[in-house]
């Protein structure tokens, strides 16, 4: 019965890594169809968060389905709830990735306001958080799921730097306000989708130490 329980666990970490995969490609995906203009990569990222969702929902039940039928404990049990936590996160990222897509095309029916840098600076580190902690989750990592948590200050300030950017761009020229405000959209999104990825590695820290340190200032 134990190795019948390992293998349902082993099955559960699989289907996590593809939806964190698809997820991760979402992300790429929304960047690239921001960046080329491209309202056919736009689209298809629409379109792809409905996979995302199925994946979420077919997670969560086979969770509960392991926590029905097992009943596991401690170590066990942290890892089944953590799971369905984490499936969560990344159906927010998703989220995030098709509302940046979402005002890429809009973006794309005027001229480009200015030549993006610090947002795919700051997209490529969301990225990297993001698979940094998948792989502190399937190994188990909880010294590489805190590394995650100290990569999110370089975030935050690139977010602020775009937003004075383009606060400056709309005092001088009230013609760019629309276009600025939806690029600001984009920027919170990228933010946002690099606080999904802190919340991942928290996770993973409970999950491996049963250390709960959501909040701490220093974890």
């Amino acid at each position: 019965m134990k190795r019948h329980f390992d293998d349902e666990l082993a099955d559960l970490k699989q289907r996590i890594l593809r939806m964190g995969a698809l997820v991760e490609a979402q992300i790429r995906q929304a960047l690239s169809a921001l960046v080329d203009r491209d309202d056919l990569v736009a689209n298809q990222v629409i379109q792809n968060d409905r996979q995302v969702n199925t994946m979420d929902v077919e997670i969560d039940e086979i969770c509960l389905e392991l926590l029905a039928l097992h009943q596991p404990a401690a170590r066990d049990l942290r890892f089944v709830t953590m799971a369905m936590k984490i499936t969560t996160e990344l159906e927010r990222m998703s989220d995030l990735a098709e509302n940046i897509c979402e005002c890429a095309i809009e973006l794309h029916a005027e001229p480009q306001l200015k030549p993006y840098i610090d947002i795919p600076l700051m997209a490529e580190r969301a990225i990297k958080m993001v698979g940094e902690a998948l792989n502190a989750f399937v190994r188990e990592d909880s010294v590489l799921a805190r590394q995650v948590l100290n990569e999110d200050d370089y975030v935050d300030d690139l977010n602020e730097q775009i937003f004075r950017d383009l606060l400056s761009f709309m005092m001088e020229n009230p013609h760019t306000i629309s276009g600025a405000i939806r690029l600001l959209f984009v920027s919170k999104a990228i933010e946002r989708i690099a606080d999904h990825a802190t919340n991942v590695a928290e996770l993973v820290v409970y999950m491996v130490e049963g250390k709960i340190i959501r909040h701490m200032i220093s974890p």
